[in-house]
């Protein structure tokens, strides 16, 4: 974490599902700590709690997660909750919610999970942009190399895990997604 908020990442979010709940809690207030020296915002995935508990700027909700309606009554006013979609029929739902951000995928192949949802590509970005002006998010296998097509798509930003440990390291992967960004800035 300090090391992408050193680097000028503005919104990270924490997730470490194989974690204890107090070595979540823990990680949590740690990363806290290290966004915040930097002013940047991390959001925590899946529980609203341990964000409220470590100060976080907010939740990433999934499907089996609570609702973003449910999450935001343990959530401090103001905090960001975020929603994760994997279908038309999910995004149109979630609109529904009270949420700040939308995300959309697996837009391609992803390894960062171990039962990933089927992957949507960049049709349903397309779709999904037509439903809202809410900031999108696209999630799911992007890499520098296939970041410039995911924003042609009509994204406002980028979640990415291992597209940050390719070739080059991290300062050459962040290079790659900030040229891809260059149109949203």
């Amino acid at each position: 974490m300090l090391a992408l908020a050193g680097a000028g990442v503005g919104l990270m979010q924490l997730r470490a599902k194989q974690l204890t709940d107090g070595e979540f809690l823990n990680a949590a207030t740690n990363a806290v700590a290290a966004a915040q020296a930097f002013r940047a915002r991390l959001v925590v995935n899946d529980r609203a709690d341990i964000a409220r508990l470590a100060g976080a700027d907010g939740v990433h909700l999934g499907q089996t997660d609570l609702r973003p309606s449910e999450a935001r009554r343990l959530l401090p006013e103001g905090a960001i909750v975020g929603y994760s979609t994997h279908s038309l029929a999910q995004a149109q739902d979630a609109l529904q919610e009270p949420i700040d951000y939308l995300a959309v995928g697996p837009v391609f192949a992803t390894l960062s999970k171990e039962k990933p949802d089927p992957v949507v590509g960049l049709e349903l970005v397309r779709a999904v942009r037509q439903l809202t002006r809410l900031p999108l998010v696209a999630i799911g296998g992007i890499v520098p190399e296939n970041a410039g097509a995911v924003v042609a798509a009509g994204v406002d930003g980028l979640a990415v895990i291992g597209g940050l440990a390719g070739p080059g390291g991290l300062e050459a992967a962040l290079l790659g997604y900030r040229r891809a960004l260059v149109g949203l800035c």
